[in-house]
C-alpha cells in the first residue's frame, strides 16, 4: 500500500500503511539474512543468552531466586538496544558492504549519545520491572524471601498462585507494552539516521505503531510467541531467535519508515 503520512515538518521520515499479513514477510527476510551471515548472527544471539545464565546463576547463589523469571523478561525490554549489532548487519546487507564483527560490535558509533540514551530508558523500564516484582512479594505478604523449590511452589501451587501470577503478568506487559511502543522503531531509526535524535525516533515509532495497528499487534504477538518458545529450553532457542527478530525488524523499519528523498534514507 502506498498511503504514506508525514510525521515531522520538512525532508523528515514517512510512516507507510501496511497490510496486516506483513510481519510475516519480514519474518522471511530475517530468516534470510540470518543465514546470509551466520557466523555474527548467532554470535550475537548467543551472548545474551550466555549472559542471562551467569545473571541468573548469580541470583540463585545470592539467594534471590524471585528475581529470575523478571530478569529474563528483560529480552523483551533491552532487546532493542541489545540488538543494534544485528541491526547493522541487515544495514550492511542491504547496502551490499562488508559484514565483520568490528563493525557490528562498533554499530552503536554511527549515533553513540542517542543510542546510548535510548538504552538508558529501556533499561529503566526493565528495572522498573524488577522493582514491581519485588512489590508484588510484599503485596502478596511473602515477607521472607523463598528458596528457589519454595518459591515455584508459592507461585504455581498455593492459593494465592492465580492472583499472583495474573498481577504479575499485567504490571509485566504493560511495562512490555510501553518499551515495545517506545523502542519499536527507535533504536533502527537512529542507526539509519546518524543526525537523528531520540525525540524524533520515539515519535517515528509511535507514528508507525498508530497507523500500522493491526500489523503492529501481530507483530508484537509473533515476536512474544517465539522469544517465549525459545525461552523454555533453559534460553537456547533464543541464540536463533533473537537474531531472526532482529534482521525482521530492521526489514519491518525498511518496510513502513520512508523518506521524502531517497537518498537520505540511509547515511552510510
Amino acid at each position: 500500500m502506498n498511503d504514506s503520512i508525514a510525521v515531522f515538518r520538512g525532508p523528515q521520515p514517512y510512516i507507510s500503511r501496511v497490510p496486516i499479513d506483513r510481519p510475516w514477510i519480514w519474518l522471511a527476510a530475517g530468516w534470510r539474512d540470518l543465514w546470509a551471515a551466520p557466523g555474527i548472527s548467532l554470535a550475537w544471539g548467543l551472548l545474551p543468552v550466555v549472559t542471562g545464565w551467569l545473571a541468573s546463576a548469580l541470583l540463585l547463589w545470592l539467594d534471590l531466586p524471585f528475581l529470575v523469571l523478571p530478569l529474563s523478561a528483560g529480552f523483551f525490554f533491552v532487546g532493542p538496544f541489545v540488538a543494534v549489532g544485528l541491526y547493522e548487519v541487515s544495514r550492511r546487507l542491504e547496502a551490499n558492504h562488508m559484514i565483520d564483527g568490528e563493525s557490528t560490535l562498533l554499530a552503536w558509533r554511527r549515533n553513540p549519545d542517542q543510542i546510548a540514551l535510548m538504552g538508558l530508558v529501556l533499561l529503566l523500564l526493565h528495572l522498573a520491572w524488577m522493582r514491581v516484582a519485588q512489590l508484588l512479594f510484599a503485596l502478596f505478604e511473602w515477607r521472607t524471601v523463598p528458596s528457589w523449590d519454595r518459591f515455584m511452589d508459592l507461585a504455581w501451587h498455593s492459593a494465592r498462585s492465580l492472583p499472583f501470577l495474573a498481577t504479575g503478568v499485567a504490571c509485566g506487559a504493560a511495562l512490555a507494552a510501553i518499551a515495545f511502543v517506545l523502542g519499536a522503531f527507535s533504536m533502527p531509526y537512529l542507526l539509519d539516521r546518524r543526525d537523528a535524535n531520540i525525540f524524533e525516533a520515539i515519535a517515528t515509532s509511535v507514528a508507525a505503531i498508530r497507523l500500522n495497528p493491526r500489523p503492529i499487534l501481530l507483530w508484537a504477538g509473533l515476536i512474544v510467541l517465539l522469544v517465549g518458545l525459545a525461552m523454555i529450553p533453559g534460553l537456547v532457542g533464543l541464540v536463533v531467535v533473537l537474531p531472526l527478530v532482529a534482521h525482521a525488524t530492521w526489514h519491518a523499519y525498511r518496510d513502513i519508515v520512508k523518506f521524502a528523498d531517497p537518498a537520505t534514507a540511509s547515511q552510510a
